[in-house]
């Protein structure tokens, strides 16, 4: 057991070190690209270097600036749409035991497991009908699809370690809903909610397909800027809003994981206690 903690450190610096890795070694390799001018093969490093492509990346012409808006408007708009819609049912998911609770679960599966396109394409018909296509309300609702199931699966997980002792507690010392959910529930589950918010965004910020169906080309995200570029030959441009579309990506993987490392201190300092 003494020989445990040191075969550890080792096997949590080297999977730091993989991280690291896997994703400084293309992100390094997108800054290069987005900085150079001109970088012709078998040359290791470009022969020119310029700002060209960052230029061209926040001027209006190349529709950056609106797609970066809509993508965190819409991103907003699905995040709080989870939370309205899977907050009741992770919390019935992870406290409560019922009949048909695996085929409940499968169903949620099922927006990862379906292609996108699939789904998109029934749905585009009904939001045609209800007027909900080239809108900001339809490309969140058709972004809800996929991002539902991690927001209810994650936020599940940690009703799943919840005790509700506390809210029962609060009650009888006259606390109604509104207050036990507010100071007791909230500040329990905020940072699984957190986490859960965080990754909810990602996937709506991730969308390609659904937007470009529901959105018919009046609701303009980062994806459908950065689609006809990276299909391009224009590789610096490409790189250079390849790197703000990985931003937000790297910021909640940041975040997680400093959120973690607090709970975990946290529960490592009630252990001890």
């Amino acid at each position: 057991m003494e020989h445990a903690e040191p075969s550890v450190g080792w096997v949590n610096r080297i999977t730091v070190l993989a991280i690291v890795i896997s994703v400084g070694l293309p992100l390094a390799a997108l800054i290069v690209w987005s900085l150079a001018f001109r970088w012709n093969f078998p040359d290791v490093l470009p022969a020119q270097w310029g700002l060209d492509a960052w230029s061209y990346t926040i001027s209006p012409a190349s529709r950056v600036g609106e797609g970066l808006w809509n993508s965190l408007v819409i991103g907003v708009i699905v995040t709080a749409l989870a939370n309205v819609i899977g907050l009741p049912a992770a919390r019935a998911l992870g406290l409560h035991e019922f009949r048909g609770k695996s085929i409940v679960e499968w169903m949620l599966l099922m927006p990862i497991i379906v292609p996108a396109i699939v789904a998109t394409m029934g749905i585009h018909v009904i939001f045609i009908k209800l007027g909900l296509t080239g809108t900001y309300l339809g490309v969140s609702l058709v972004h809800l699809i996929p991002a539902i199931p991690y927001f209810v699966l994650i936020t599940a997980s940690v009703f799943a370690n919840y005790g509700t002792e506390l809210e029962e507690t609060a009650r009888t010392l006259g606390a109604g809903r509104t207050q036990v959910f507010l100071r007791v529930t909230l500040p329990a589950i905020g940072p699984g909610l957190v986490v859960a918010s965080m990754f909810t965004f990602l996937v709506s910020w991730s969308q390609y397909v659904t937007t470009l169906l529901i959105g018919s080309g009046r609701v303009i995200t980062l994806p459908l800027v950065l689609f006809p570029f990276i299909s391009g030959s224009n590789h610096a441009n490409a790189s250079a809003i390849s790197l703000v579309f990985v931003a937000p990506a790297i910021v909640v993987l940041v975040l997680t994981s400093r959120r973690l490392s607090v709970d975990k201190a946290v529960m490592g300092g009630f252990g001890r206690l």
